[in-house]
């Protein structure tokens, strides 16, 4: 058995263990900083990249809007309903105004293109129409879509 009471071992603080020196509180304190600018820098970043999300999956919404009241009309009600102004505040499928988007604005063009090449306009009738769908937010355009719609 050993008697703690007769061990003779000393501690005794020496210059080097008193505790942390100025320059190693001063390192901490730097790296402490650095890595609380580094978060808010990216919970910034986060919030911007979340912005831009939402505000794209609301233009592929409207246009999805589009896309179904195009398919409503018939072949020949295309081309009037492209050649009006750009709808601000858009338009849903049934026609009626989706307020809630007022700074949304959605343009819509129907063009009749060539049955062998649907990249060449045609300036007269045709069994093709080319409808493009561009939707801006405050006048910059956040996402477009073009789909061809045929006579049957």
């Amino acid at each position: 058995m050993y008697d703690i009471r007769h061990t003779k071992y000393e501690i005794r603080p020496t210059k080097y263990t008193a505790g942390f020196s100025l320059i190693e509180v001063l390192i901490a304190v730097v790296l402490v900083g650095l890595a609380v600018a580094a978060l808010v820098g990216a919970g910034r970043a986060f919030t911007i990249a979340n912005a831009s999300g939402a505000d794209l999956s609301t233009a592929e919404f409207l246009i999805e809007q589009i896309r179904e009241r195009t398919t409503l009309l018939s072949f020949d009600d295309l081309n009037g309903f492209a050649g009006g102004s750009p709808f601000s505040p858009p338009i849903s499928a049934d026609g009626s105004p989706l307020n809630d988007f007022a700074a949304f604005t959605q343009q819509v063009t129907v063009e009749n293109v060539n049955a062998a090449n649907f990249e060449q306009v045609v300036p007269g009738p045709s069994d093709f129409v080319r409808v493009t769908v561009r939707v801006l937010l405050n006048s910059r355009e956040i996402s477009s879509v073009r789909w061809i719609r045929a006579r049957y």
